[in-house]
């Protein structure tokens, strides 16, 4: 019997509607939603592959349980027994330190990995936190705490009635947006030039989104901060400055004046290779459009001023009246952030509150470098001991970190080690446990980190597809039975986690004179929550606190979960508004354009000036069709162009004696690859490019169609001893390596064309 069902995308930051085709409880197909409020429609290749990552045979389907070093099927009983015996043995001898916790991408896309990892990382009481962000978008975070007070509070393009975009490091044809949540971005982009806009793309590759732009600039790698305190020191110099209605709100213009003198356009030009004339044509179209906005992504975060990048975007969106403002950078406000609190100085933002044992790296909102992860578990010290477990939910940092070699090295050493994964891949292999989440399809979709990013105000909820399968568990039940397990509270009701939350967040919403339920009876409040179970109770108590909520009947025309599943394509809550200066938790209630950590790295940025690479270096890139290292094993999310292939620039090609397809050698610090060449001009002179993600070759996982063509992992050229001071955010991009062909004498490449 066919059906149809609906379920947010949940494969990319886009969060597009789906339509699924459900025949006898198998999604045999997927189609845009053209009913979505967000969406209306739009779907890209891995939406429309649904289907084949729900239902790949590889998907783990009952837990592993390591016996006499072997992985063999459990029991959920069985492995949730050794998850509590082995995580609460390694507190019990070398305390909760001892115990790191790993949290992959994949987590963001999921709604128990929103509801459930604070609460095991506040249990376990570590500071042993990595997660992906500290490979990616870190020093945004970074950046936001010290400019706005908080680190979530990220401002996004109002790509819908923008005038002039300014897109630095970013390719949103291939990733579709990110920290930007906007379906259908190429649509949004070509809607920009059709109504007159302007579009700039600055990026060492001539990408497609690149190819789309009015104006390409193929700046040097690593120089985006350079660039952008260029941009900000000519509106300065030419009296452009601006801040439009966002004035009162701000402070520090005249110290961050002084702080950006020598940046000049005269002084970068020769380190970013961009024309000073040209530089200074970008700051006067910034100031001179009614509205504009920059965005910056990830090729301007893993690079070595990363936090001063993400930093200067908001001071030029600052600087020009735009921040704040309608068609420029604004402050999404999601269904479920917590109810708004009056406008008025806040805590503020501090780094390095604790510091990791051995390289004495400074914690970034919690985390600690993901490059530090494997020193942490091989390194002894004197100082407390090494991690001695692992508990990694939705992570594959031996492909995402780098030097992958040694955490493999590293993981295999540990004393105990669980994963949450749903394939037996490059790092679950090592674990001691391995608990295995079913199929998308089988799970319910709410975005809670990625409506805070949304170029719209939205709210979707989609329940599961199709039911649970026999012998699956939910992925919220198996996470809530992690948190037990690790707190010592091993076969307690999982229930019990979702209402101590509840019980809690009430507690505080009744004590906090600004909120909706201010002084009413918590357990009375309990009672009126809907939902078929704990994640649904918590996400209806969310949506009735929230901005919009109806606060437990303060206001009968707000949301509710009730209301929100009786509106299976969402609830269009409106554009983006101005929120200034109410979301400020800066300790002097302003946005602080010249935060002290700020200024004291700038000495740093000015060294860059008279830094010039005398030879190549390597830059990432996306592709439509991937996510990281997710999609490898789905036959129809590889292949074509999705392939991991060095690009290199003809003239480069030339003086190098390599040719198109011929095997060439990769030597970085962290060691080398051997991978097939691809001559193109989409890349600078001076530069190679080689995606993200690959690298499928170890022995002893269970991902069929990504070992047959592995690719290589691009991670392993570097030593992770090169990171963002004050994110710790990884330099992935910008960094030297060698190349040369390899001859028919030498051992043979390790991957190959298809």
């Amino acid at each position: 019997m066919s059906r149809t069902a609906l379920r947010i995308c949940p494969l990319c930051e886009a969060t597009c509607g789906l339509v699924l085709t459900v025949d006898d409880g198998k999604v045999t197909g997927a189609r845009g939603d053209r009913d979505d409020v967000f969406s209306k429609g739009f779907v890209c290749p891995k939406g429309a592959a649904f289907p084949e990552v729900d239902s790949d045979p590889d998907r783990l389907r009952t837990p592993l349980v390591r016996v006499d070093g072997e992985l063999r099927e459990a029991t959920w009983e069985e492995a949730f027994d050794a998850v509590a015996a082995g995580l609460r043995g390694v507190v019990e001898r070398y305390g909760p330190h001892a115990v790191g916790v790993v949290l992959g991408n994949p987590n963001v896309h999921t709604m128990a990995g929103a509801l459930y990892p604070p609460l095991l990382i506040g249990g376990l009481g570590t500071h042993s936190l990595f997660t992906a962000s500290t490979v990616d978008q870190m020093p945004k975070h970074v950046s936001s705490g010290l400019l706005f007070g908080d680190a979530n509070l990220i401002p996004v393009p109002d790509l819908d009635r923008t005038g002039h975009l300014l897109l630095i490091g970013a390719n949103p044809l291939e990733s579709n947006g990110s920290l930007c949540t906007a379906p259908d971005f190429p649509g949004r982009l070509k809607a920009l030039k059709a109504r007159g806009g302007t579009l700039t793309v600055v990026d060492p590759r001539r990408t497609r989104t690149a190819r789309l732009a009015d104006r390409h600039l193929a700046v040097r790698p690593g120089t985006d901060a350079l660039l952008l305190a260029a941009i900000a020191r000519t509106l300065f110099d030419e009296d452009l400055v601006d801040l439009g209605d966002a004035a009162p709100h701000i402070q520090g213009v005249a110290e961050l004046s002084d702080a950006l003198a020598d940046f000049t356009p005269e002084a970068v030009a020769d380190a970013c290779d961009v024309d000073a004339a040209v530089i200074r044509t970008l700051a006067r179209e910034l100031a001179a459009a009614p509205t504009a906005a920059v965005y910056a992504r990830i090729g301007s975060c893993t690079v070595p001023h990363g936090t001063l990048a993400s930093w200067l975007v908001d001071v030029l969106n600052a600087l020009t009246g735009n921040l704040d403002r309608p068609g420029g950078a604004l402050f999404p406000l999601a269904a479920t952030d917590r109810t708004p609190r009056p406008a008025g100085p806040g805590r503020g933002f501090a780094l390095g509150r604790w510091h990791s044992r051995v390289g004495r790296h400074p914690e970034a909102k919690g985390e600690l470098p993901l490059s530090a992860l494997a020193e942490e578990i091989d390194t002894p010290t004197e100082e407390g001991a090494p991690v001695r477990a692992v508990v990694a939910v939705g992570a594959n940092p031996v492909l995402s970190a780098p030097d992958g070699d040694r955490l493999d090295r590293a993981l295999a050493s540990l004393d105990f080690m669980v994963s949450v994964d749903p394939y037996l891949n490059e790092t679950s292999r090592h674990a001691h446990v391995v608990l295995p989440p079913p199929p998308p399809a089988q799970s319910p979709h709410h975005d809670f980190a990625f409506n805070t990013l949304a170029v719209r105000n939205q709210v979707r909820y989609t329940r599961p597809a199709v039911p649970l399968e026999p012998g699956r568990m939910a992925e919220t039940e198996i996470l809530a039975r992690l948190v037990l397990a690790a707190t010592g509270m091993h076969g307690a009701d999982p229930s019990a986690v979702d209402d101590l939350v509840i019980q809690q967040t009430l507690g505080k919403a009744v004590s906090a004179p600004h909120s909706p339920v201010h002084g009413r009876d918590p357990k009375e409040l309990a009672g009126l929550l809907t939902g078929d179970n704990g994640p649904e109770r918590r996400l209806d108590m969310m949506l009735r606190l929230g901005p919009y909520g109806e606060g437990f009947g303060a206001d009968p025309d707000g949301l509710t979960l009730e209301k929100l599943l009786a509106h299976p394509h969402g609830i269009d809550l409106g554009p983006l508004r101005p929120r200034l200066p109410r979301p400020l938790k800066t300790r002097s209630g302003k946005v602080e354009l010249l935060p002290g950590p700020i200024a004291a790295d700038l000495p740093r940025l000015r060294a860059a000036l008279r830094e010039r690479p005398d030879g190549l270096v390597l830059v990432g890139r996306r592709h439509l069709r991937s996510n990281n290292s997710w999609l490898h094993n789905v036959p129809a999310l590889t292949g074509g162009s999705n392939r991991c292939t060095l690009h290199l620039h003809p003239d480069d090609a030339a003086r190098l004696g390599v040719g198109d397809g011929q095997p060439v050698r990769v030597t970085g610090a962290g060691g080398e690859v051997t991978v097939p060449a691809e001559v193109t001009d989409a890349v600078r002179r001076g530069v190679v490019s080689l995606p993200h993600g690959w690298g499928h070759d170890r022995p002893g996982t269970r991902t069929r169609h990504a070992s047959v063509n592995p690719g290589v992992n691009v991670n392993q050229l570097l030593d992770g001893s090169l990171l963002d001071p004050l994110s710790g955010n990884a330099v992935l991009n910008g960094v030297p390596v060698e190349v040369s062909p390899e001859r028919p004498d030498e051992p043979e490449m390790l991957t190959a064309l298809t």
